[in-house]
């Protein structure tokens, strides 16, 4: 299965950077780069369950294809956000419950020096947004 053309250009980036100082600082510019989420749309629906710091993400519909949007309080967890973002938005629900992006994340070597919280956070995350997929499919 191929990966969108924005998550390729993160994996692509990330493969330049070996020291991990230099993947955090792009990881949190990628975060960085997220437009804000209004006020209202960070409820309870929204929120992310399983992290330590404050998530929400936000899904729209578009046709067959999901879209997701989100923010965090933790520059480090808004950017491993606005990965997830690339790598599931704009697929069809089937193909985001099929993506493991706790595997891609592996493959990348993102998941070895984050924090257990972090990684918990981000396995939170992923779960939700493929849960929700799953939901759409059945």
């Amino acid at each position: 299965m191929t990966h969108p053309p924005a998550f390729a250009e993160i994996a692509e980036n990330l493969s330049f950077l070996d020291d991990w100082e230099d993947r955090y600082k792009y990881i949190i510019e990628l975060g960085q780069a997220l437009p804000p989420l209004a006020e209202a749309e960070k409820n309870a629906a929204t929120r992310v369950n399983g992290c330590v710091s404050q998530v929400w993400l936000v899904s729209e519909r578009a046709g067959d294809l999901l879209n997701y949007r989100g923010e965090s309080d933790a520059l480090i967890v808004r950017g491993l956000a606005a990965i997830l973002i690339a790598l599931y938005s704009g697929r069809p629900a089937r193909e985001i419950a099929d993506t493991n992006a706790i595997a891609v994340f592996d493959e990348l070597g993102l998941r070895e020096h984050l924090s257990t919280q972090r990684s918990n956070g981000l396995v939170a995350m992923v779960g939700r947004i493929r849960a929700e997929a799953r939901s759409l499919v059945a």
